[in-house]
């Protein structure tokens, strides 16, 4: 594997576009399981360095001519049919994910093969990326063994509790959009570190709603920060990659097999419960009957409760009124554990969901293998 990160132009064609689409679709899915990163499957799909190189083409000489309205001249520059193509793929998994198949539910509800799928993926990935490199010396064992311990320290880290001020959304965004573009080192995992992983995909959801100007207002600040990180960052990387491609590349191997401890599948995760908002509702009120007759399924990442009865003494049903509560679970740390199989059932284990999910993970990574560095 010997991409190389220089400048370069955009060859991006239209019959391309299919494909990169794809691979743009593909580094979405990943960005939102936290323990995944889009670099990863930027890497697996071989686009990292037209990536890294897109993302370089967003200059000084582009925006000097953007903001002179030198529109030909700055497009010019810019390597558009590749970025346009590929998050268009990200964007529409963004909101797949989240819309259509709330991929963030499943990781509650069936964590095992959602996590088990990414395992897999990620075990695939290391044996091909480790097969593609050229040169194994003393220095790239060093830096592989250094960014394994780099990445299990990211990954055992504690989340804190911080504020939804815009200016640490905006840090949020810069640092998350600096691992998302790393192999290996979770944007996702250090946005849940952060406190900002519900954050952000709660206000994804409220695009498309009532209130889709409340969640586009929340979401400025991040992509402010996402945008001035990525641009900063990736020429750090490049230059990285330019001048020890080899030790950089070992380095990235090793961040991806410390990932493997926090999306092992088999984890016993801690949760903490957060009242997001109570409602006054009258007793009969269709989603209090709801509650009432249905129960509360707190497998949930959101769940709404009944809280307590406001006007007790009311003399009829009617005239009562009840508080529902909105309910978010936040994860505060996970350990992994090997799963007794005749236990696993017992406890509410999906033994072989976590196993079916690992290899149908390996296999689809020879999949995306053929899609590497493939033209349409």
């Amino acid at each position: 594997m010997t991409e190389t990160t220089g400048k370069g132009t955009d060859e991006t064609s239209l019959k391309e576009a299919p494909l990169l689409w794809i691979k743009g679709f593909l580094m979405g899915s990943a960005d939102i399981v936290p323990g995944v990163s889009g670099g990863t499957m930027a890497l697996i799909l071989g686009i990292y360095a037209r990536l890294l190189n897109a993302i370089k083409s967003v200059n000084g000489p582009f925006l000097k001519a953007l903001f002179t309205f030198k529109i030909k001249t700055a497009f010019q520059e810019l390597h558009l049919k590749f970025l346009v193509f590929l998050f268009l793929g990200i964007f529409t998994a963004l909101g797949f994910f989240t819309k259509v198949v709330p991929l963030q539910v499943y990781m509650f509800t069936h964590p095992e093969i959602v996590f088990g799928l990414f395992f897999g993926l990620i075990v695939g990935s290391i044996y091909i990326l480790y097969k593609a490199l050229e040169q194994k010396r003393w220095k790239e064992w060093s830096m592989l063994f250094l960014g394994i311990f780099v990445g299990l320290w990211i990954v055992s880290l504690v989340p804190a509790d911080t504020p939804d001020h815009p200016a640490f959304v905006f840090l949020s965004g810069a640092i998350a959009i600096c691992a998302m573009i790393l192999p290996g080192i979770s944007g996702s995992y250090l946005l849940l570190i952060m406190r900002k992983y519900d954050y952000l995909l709660s206000h994804i959801g409220m695009i498309g709603g009532v209130e889709t100007m409340d969640g586009i207002v929340g979401l400025l600040p991040f992509f402010a920060g996402a945008i001035i990180g990525l641009a900063a960052f990736s020429r750090f990387l490049s230059w990285l990659l330019n001048r020890y491609h080899s030790q950089t590349l070992s380095l990235l191997i090793g961040f991806l097999i410390g990932s493997l401890f926090v999306i092992w599948p088999y984890q016993q995760r801690e949760y903490v419960e957060q009242i997001r908002e109570v409602e006054e509702l009258p007793l009969d009120d269709e989603l209090v009957l709801q509650l009432q007759r249905e129960g509360v399924n707190e497998n949930l990442p959101e769940y709404k409760r009944l809280g307590d009865v406001i006007n007790p003494d009311a003399t009829f049903d009617e005239f009562k009124r009840i508080e529902v509560e909105t309910v978010k679970k936040k994860m505060l740390k996970s350990n992994p554990y090997m799963p007794d199989l005749q236990k696993a059932k017992k406890e509410g284990v999906n033994f072989w969901g976590g196993i079916a999910g690992i290899l149908i993970g390996m296999v689809l990574v020879g999949g995306l293998d053929l899609l590497r560095n493939k033209s349409v």
